[in-house]
């Protein structure tokens, strides 16, 4: 039972880091670069809403969700605006250096303001509920519910709408999507902003949890690269799958380390990918969302 409990609680963490894989893999597929602060916007999602939770919002936990996603998916776009943007024709190198200079500038801005002790949600849905000798709370359940809803909604827009089928092609090639008449503005907007509301989400969720660290987008930031290139940079659903493996081995693990060394096995992964399979599991070598 002690080894199930562990997958259990590495199944709904995996799903979470799972969002936050998506979207940064997304953001690669169409733009072909690592956006370091991607960790970020998954810590002012968590923030945020503790933000508009307090003084002087005063919101209802929950309530306080959809204003901290229009938050983030602001300082998105913002990101692509003022800095991307101007930027995307240069070397992949500059981009990732302006995306680790954008990580510290928004880290020290949550610092700034929120200080940079723990802090933690007010609810009443951390009660836990036994199932056959595994425990789960209710929290962990509206992860896994909510994990679910986004990546349901994920596949629906990639193969059932317009605007996904025109994410693909701009993932494929960003100059012949053009050629055909499809907005690669739109497109960008789009992408940047479905980014945002998973690495929101996906903040909240944890958050709701575990407790908010200032520093907690790096520490996801780098799990969710783990999971992008255990499951194949630019493949969408290989960025689910390897945050569910994440997840699965972190939790794991703990049954023979120590719980404190627990997220060393994201880099341990990272460094076993890219020596025995550097192209992921489901990756491959033509690239484009998938």
């Amino acid at each position: 039972m002690y080894y199930l409990q562990l997958l259990i609680n590495g199944i709904v963490a995996g799903g979470v880091y799972a969002l936050f894989a998506v979207g940064l893999t997304m953001i690669y597929s169409i733009f072909r670069f690592i956006n370091f602060a991607h960790g970020e916007l998954i810590a002012w999602g968590a923030y945020g809403v503790l933000l508009f939770a307090s003084t002087p919002f005063h919101l209802p936990l929950w309530g306080a969700v959809v204003p901290a996603l229009l938050l983030v998916i602001v300082l998105a776009q913002l990101q692509n605006k003022l800095v991307f943007g101007p930027l995307k024709n240069s070397q992949p190198v500059t981009l990732l250096i302006a995306s680790i200079g954008l990580s510290f500038l928004l880290r020290g801005a949550l610092q700034l303001y929120f200080g940079s002790d723990l802090r933690s949600y007010t609810t009443v849905f951390y009660e836990s509920i036994e199932l056959g000798g595994i425990f789960i709370t209710y929290v962990q359940i509206a992860m896994v519910l909510l994990s679910l809803l986004f990546f349901l909604l994920l596949y629906l827009l990639l193969t059932k709408t317009l605007i996904g089928k025109s994410m693909r092609a701009v993932s494929d090639s960003i100059e012949l999507a053009g050629i055909y008449g499809i907005s690669t503005k739109k497109v960008s907007i789009f992408v940047w902003t479905i980014s945002a509301v998973f690495a929101a989400s996906g903040g909240f969720l944890l958050a709701l949890d575990t407790n908010l660290d200032p520093m907690m987008g790096l520490a996801f930031m780098i799990k969710a690269f783990a999971a992008v290139l255990l499951g194949g940079v630019g493949n969408v659903w290989g960025a689910l799958l390897g945050g569910l493996c994440i997840g699965i081995i972190e939790n794991m693990g703990t049954a023979f380390i120590s719980p404190g060394y627990k997220d060393l096995s994201a880099f341990v992964l990272i460094i076993l990918v890219l020596l025995f399979r550097p192209q992921g599991i489901l990756g491959s070598a033509t690239g484009g969302m998938r």
